[in-house]
């Protein structure tokens, strides 16, 4: 039984459909589990490209609902081997999810992306040869050595500015030199984050910072 997520107990779901049919919920102990039950997994392995879209649809479905109500996502490719089991799971399990929802009602997701800028390029002089050329190539490294370490400081610097301002963070991994920092905040917030994150553009010019949109809570679940 394939499984989206779970969420608590709510009679006035608008129901998305799912990566190949109806969506259904499941309900035990006052949480529920959208599931789509006669989804066949291993179908969706059979290319990348259909693979790629069900990992598309999973998501859309997760957004969809989160749009609602408080959700905890599951990751794609979950799935229970009965209803029979995802109740007796659920029924387990429902104090811990029922905190964990009760603590994430009205929150959002947001990824904060930093990317470096690149060091000033100062030209070298038109001579391809002798001291004076030399010289001025050795100080534009250095002055790009010491750009590059004074982004370093900064980047330390904004990571408590950002934990400061947003205490619920999670540190990613960088990606393609690329510094990932996932937030936990009101929906509410939204736009005073986004003021907060617009004042540390300006403070630290070195670093590009960009705040994507309000997401499901991924990484806090």
């Amino acid at each position: 039984m394939y499984t989206y997520l779970f969420l608590q107990r709510s009679p006035d779901l608008i129901l998305p459909e799912g990566i190949a049919g109806s969506l259904h919920l499941v309900t035990a102990a006052d949480v529920t589990a959208v599931v789509e039950p006669d989804l066949d997994l291993e179908s969706l392995q059979v290319n990348d490209e259909r693979l790629m879209q069900a990992v598309l649809c999973h998501d859309r479905v997760i957004r969809d609902l989160f749009g609602q109500t408080t959700v905890l996502p599951l990751r794609f490719g979950t799935c229970f081997v009965s209803k029979d089991k995802l109740v007796e799971h659920l029924t387990t399990h429902a104090n811990v999810y029922l905190e964990k929802l009760g603590q994430l009602a009205g929150q959002a997701e947001f990824t904060l992306k930093l990317t470096p800028q690149a060091p000033p390029e100062n030209s070298l002089p038109e001579a391809t040869s002798g001291k004076a050329y030399f010289l001025a190539k050795k100080q534009r490294w250095q002055q790009q050595a010491d750009f590059q370490n004074q982004q370093q400081q900064s980047l330390a610097e904004l990571q408590r500015a950002i934990a400061h301002l947003c205490p619920h963070l999670i540190v990613g991994e960088p990606r393609e030199g690329i510094e990932r920092f996932y937030l936990l905040a009101p929906r509410a917030a939204e736009l005073t984050l986004s003021a907060a994150i617009e004042r540390l553009q300006v403070e630290y010019p070195s670093w590009h910072l960009s705040l994507g949109e309000a997401l499901p809570p991924y990484h806090f679940v």
